[in-house]
Order: structure tokens, then C-alpha cells, then sequence
């Protein structure tokens, strides 16, 4: 009899443990949503990670498929580069590159890219741009812009819009050739009024290397006025001119066809130095997003351990507590 009282009382004392009281419905159903949020929280955590390193892998590709697109286009582009700068270093050697004449109307011509995602060079034609209006600006002096490129264009529009004489854009939607910028060459020529044209744009070195550089091209009046001081041009009165054209004639077609085999060099350069500064962004862009990657794999174990750890400890826990 002693015996079995004791294992009634023993059952009375060990059923709490075994199984709980009891509780009130409100306890009940806030204890169940917290244990659903905690869950809830901890799968969503995981598949955040998941998402962020699906979306970065996206992005690594369309990276390194950019990269590709744009040594195939820099490797068509360089070549008819490099050519193009024979056109322009026969009447630098006639006519001279003076930028450092002091004339009244300035036509600062900015040639920058439709696109973006190519590093700094639009931003650095850009900012000689205005430093050149800056130098050449005065009371009896006026200086105007004519911006080749939606790049350039949305960032002198900003504070410089007044001064904006003409705007291009859409420039390399088709392959490039002389007849193009010439053409181009001619509606600047015609639309501006200027003694001095100041070409701003990318010199091509390598695929990592460009350089600024700004091309001054004279009118015939102020190519006249420099060789008859005696100046940097004064050797123009060496060469003897034939037919029936006139000094002034000749000059106003030479100073034409120096602006637009400049204008060609100079689009033809800046669309290869283009093409090499997307290919440095899209390959650093790849690296990081593979460092990215790299960080996020690591962060997903961990969140991953600490989940099975944390369930693996709550089973141990409740089997003890069984047990017990």
C-alpha cells in the first residue's frame, strides 16, 4: 500500500514536468507566435543571403559580358584610330596649334559618350570644358559650347545652359567615317560664329591610359592676322599658291578641312578611350561583385550553422528534458 501511494505521489509531483499545466488561450497562442516569428525570422534571414547572392551573380555576368562587348569594340575602333591621326598632323605642322591665342569668340567644342558606366572621362572633358570657358571669358570676350554626347550635355545643361550654342547627340549609334564628321563638321562651321575653335576630347594611349587634350583650330582672319605678325604662323608666306584662288580662299579651305579631319581624330579617339575605360569599370565591377559574393557565401554558412546549432540545441534540450 506504502508503494503504491508513493508512485501516486510520484506521478502527482512529475506529471508538471512531463506535461505542463494548462495555460490560458492568450498565453498560449502569443507563446506559439513568438516561436513562429522566431522561426520565421531565421528562414527569412537565409533566403535574403540566397537572394543577394543570386541577384550579384546577375550581375557579375551582364559585367563581364559588357567587358567583352567592349574589347570587341575597342579592337574595331583602335585601329582607324591610329590612322586618322596622320589626317591632322600635316596642317598642325602648316597652320600651327596655338591655344594659347588671345581671341574674342571662343567655340569650346566638348565631345563626350551617349553612355555611361565608362569611368571619369566624360566628367574630365567636362571639367577642362569649363575651365577653358572660365579662361577664355572677359568683358569684351564671348564664349560658347557645342556639346557632342548626352553625357556632357546633361552636365553643362546644369550650370551652363545659356551658353550652350548647339547640342548632338546619338553620335555613334552607327559606325563612324570621314563623310559622317565632315557633314557634322560643316553644320558646326555654319551655326557658330568663332575665331577660335577649341576641340575638347580623350586621347586614346592604351586600355587604361587616356589623355585629355584640347585641339585648337583658327579661323582663316585670325590664321591671316598670326602670319602676318610674324608669329607661330609666319611661315605661310613661304609657299607659293597656284590658280586662281586667293590667299584669304585658300585659307578658309584649309582651316575647313582642319577642323573636320580634328573633329574625326578627335570622335574617333575619344570612342576608343571610351571603350577602354568601360573596360576597366566592368572589370573592376566583376572583382568586386566576386569579393561581394565571396562575403555573402560566408555570411550564408554562418546564418546557416547558427540555425542548425540553434535547433540541434533546442532538440538536446527538449530530449533532456524528457528524459528528466
Amino acid at each position: 500500500m506504502a508503494m503504491a501511494a508513493l508512485r501516486r505521489e510520484g506521478r502527482r509531483f512529475a506529471a508538471p514536468i512531463i506535461s505542463p499545466q494548462p495555460l490560458n488561450p492568450f498565453r498560449s497562442s502569443i507563446s506559439s507566435a513568438e516561436d513562429q516569428a522566431f522561426l520565421g525570422v531565421r528562414s527569412i534571414s537565409t533566403q535574403i543571403v540566397r537572394n543577394r547572392m543570386k541577384s550579384v551573380k546577375n550581375i557579375q555576368k551582364i559585367t563581364k559580358a559588357m567587358k567583352m562587348v567592349a574589347a570587341s569594340k575597342l579592337r574595331a575602333i583602335q585601329t582607324r584610330a591610329e590612322n586618322s591621326r596622320g589626317l591632322w598632323q600635316p596642317f598642325t605642322a602648316l597652320l600651327g596649334d596655338t591655344p594659347s591665342v588671345d581671341v574674342k569668340k571662343n567655340v569650346i567644342v566638348t565631345i563626350s559618350s551617349d553612355k555611361g558606366l565608362c569611368g571619369g572621362i566624360n566628367s574630365t572633358s567636362v571639367k577642362i570644358s569649363r575651365a577653358l570657358h572660365k579662361l577664355n571669358s572677359g568683358p569684351e570676350k564671348e564664349s560658347k559650347y557645342v556639346v557632342l554626347g548626352e553625357k556632357a550635355k546633361a552636365q553643362l545643361v546644369r550650370d551652363s545652359k545659356q551658353n550652350i550654342e548647339l547640342c548632338i547627340t546619338e553620335l555613334q549609334k552607327n559606325p563612324l567615317n570621314y563623310t559622317q564628321v565632315s557633314v557634322l563638321a560643316d553644320d558646326i562651321l555654319k551655326n557658330v560664329e568663332y575665331d577660335a575653335l577649341r576641340i575638347v576630347f580623350n586621347k586614346f594611349q592604351s586600355v587604361v591610359s587616356f589623355v585629355p587634350t584640347a585641339a585648337t583650330v583658327l579661323s582663316p582672319e585670325v590664321v591671316e592676322r598670326e602670319a602676318e605678325s610674324g608669329g607661330k604662323l609666319g611661315e605661310l608666306d613661304n609657299y607659293e599658291i597656284e590658280g586662281g584662288e586667293t590667299k584669304s580662299e585658300v585659307l578658309q579651305n584649309l582651316t575647313e578641312f582642319q577642323f573636320s579631319c580634328v573633329m574625326f581624330n578627335a570622335v574617333l579617339e575619344n570612342a576608343c578611350s571610351e571603350q577602354g575605360a568601360r573596360m576597366s569599370a566592368m572589370d573592376s565591377s566583376s572583382r568586386n561583385a566576386g569579393d561581394m559574393l565571396d562575403r555573402l557565401t560566408l555570411t550564408y554558412n554562418r546564418t546557416r550553422q547558427a540555425s542548425i546549432t540553434t535547433e540541434l540545441t533546442e532538440i538536446i534540450s527538449g530530449a533532456s528534458a524528457l528524459e528528466g
